[in-house]
């Protein structure tokens, strides 16, 4: 005896085989899916490392091409810049020449060009008569001042006021001061002269000092005497005679004019005009 299912047995177990085979192959795929994944990744990186390494190549080239354009110029041949002549290196090579009033005259034009209108710059205009003979570099202080004062001797006598001086003498420093004063013994005589700088003098000593006792030659610079004739404590009533010390160079090879402080306080003073 024996039982009868409906189904054959030889057929049940191919139908298990059948099932543990689909299974099996079910499995490999999904591996071969999750497999395939990471290799995606590696393209990906791999592109990236591909794009960074041309990137870096370009720069590269354009890092190469800067060097060669910067080292073509530095093998170019610069164009050298011509430098200015200083004011010692154009008198140097220039002959020295006297003052003239023309000089004078065309200072002053210069400096007022833009400060006043055309009929005042006439009004400037100073006419020859009131000009010295000029020196011609072979005179010294003295034998100059005898050639253009010669009753030197009675203006001294005659002058007798106090604060002002006869005979005016203008220069660029207080060492050129000291030395025009010694060079003034064989012409002023029994003459007082007054230095009229600012080193070391304060203006009310020198204010003082005018107010003593009468003084006959005053010699100093341009900012110092415009100083005290603004405060009044110099006298111009009695001023006969102004002198520039016009050719005289220092060190530099400068005039007083060639020194810009020099000339502006020279130029704007009123007692000049």
């Amino acid at each position: 005896m024996g039982d009868d299912l409906g189904d054959e047995w030889w057929q049940h177990e191919d139908a298990c085989e059948s099932e543990e085979e689909t299974e099996q192959e079910k499995q490999p795929t999904e591996k071969t899916k999750t497999e395939t994944k990471p290799e995606k990744r590696k393209r990906i990186t791999e592109k990236t490392v591909k794009a960074k390494k041309k990137k870096s190549e370009q720069t590269e080239c354009v890092t190469a091409q800067k060097k060669e354009t910067e080292d073509e110029k530095s093998t170019k041949p610069k164009k050298k810049r011509k430098k200015k002549k200083t004011i010692t290196e154009v008198l140097a090579t220039s002959e020295p020449k006297p003052g003239s009033p023309a000089d004078l005259q065309n200072l002053v034009t210069q400096y007022f060009s833009d400060k006043r209108s055309v009929i005042e710059q006439e009004e400037l205009k100073l006419q020859d008569s009131c000009f010295l003979s000029s020196n011609d570099l072979t005179h010294s202080l003295s034998s100059y001042l005898k050639q253009v004062c010669p009753k030197w001797a009675k203006i001294q006598k005659q002058h007798t006021g106090k604060s002002s001086v006869v005979l005016l003498i203008v220069c660029s420093s207080a060492l050129r001061t000291i030395e025009l004063i010694k060079q003034l013994t064989t012409f002023k005589g029994e003459a007082k002269a007054v230095k009229l700088f600012a080193k070391h003098i304060k203006i009310e000593e020198q204010v003082k000092l005018l107010q003593k006792g009468v003084t006959h030659i005053g010699v100093g610079t341009p900012g110092r005497i415009s100083a005290l004739i603004e405060k009044e404590g110099l006298n111009l009533q009695a001023l006969k005679y102004v002198v520039l010390d016009w050719n005289w160079r220092d060190q530099k090879l400068r005039r007083m004019v060639d020194i810009p402080e020099r000339r502006c306080d020279l130029t704007r003073s009123n007692w000049t005009l």
